[in-house]
């Protein structure tokens, strides 16, 4: 088999292995304390190689939705700057902690178990390898409406 022959073979592989994840990210709801007040969604990444950080600056987005009917996002607006980054002094979130984002329950939402289509958008680096790259993983969050 000839070497082109070989690289064409591989490709279709290639392209169906999608890109590498690096992160294991699972989201939920916790509800407000009292009736009709914020809650919040509680983010949690787990990083597949210790050496990987969540960039505390630009800060992680939670992006829900548009079609669901189910919670309404109350994060304030990203600001419109570009942060700058510098890797020399860049601060990194603690993994152990989950990333909240408040969250309200619609007054029209359906009552019973829901699950919440949303998007989670962070930015993260490898020191070891020294790269930084922007993360973007689907999640959904299961939601109860009583």
């Amino acid at each position: 088999m000839s070497r082109r022959t070989l690289v064409l073979a591989l490709l279709p592989a290639v392209a169906l292995a999608g890109p590498v994840r690096h992160f294991d990210v699972m989201a939920s709801f916790t509800p407000p304390k009292k009736a009709g007040g914020v809650g919040a969604v509680a983010v949690t990444f787990r990083a597949l190689d210790s050496d990987l950080k969540v960039n505390e600056t630009p800060a992680p987005r939670l992006k829900l939705d548009l079609v669901q009917a189910v919670l309404v996002d109350k994060q304030p607006p990203p600001s419109g700057e570009a942060p700058v980054y510098d890797p020399l002094n860049a601060k990194y979130l603690d993994l152990a902690k989950p990333v909240l984002f408040p969250a309200a329950v619609l007054p029209t939402a359906p009552v019973g178990e829901n699950r919440v289509p949303a998007t989670v958008v962070f930015f993260y680096c490898s020191e070891r390898e020294d790269w930084c790259r922007r993360g973007t993983v689907e999640v959904e969050i299961p939601v109860t409406v009583p």
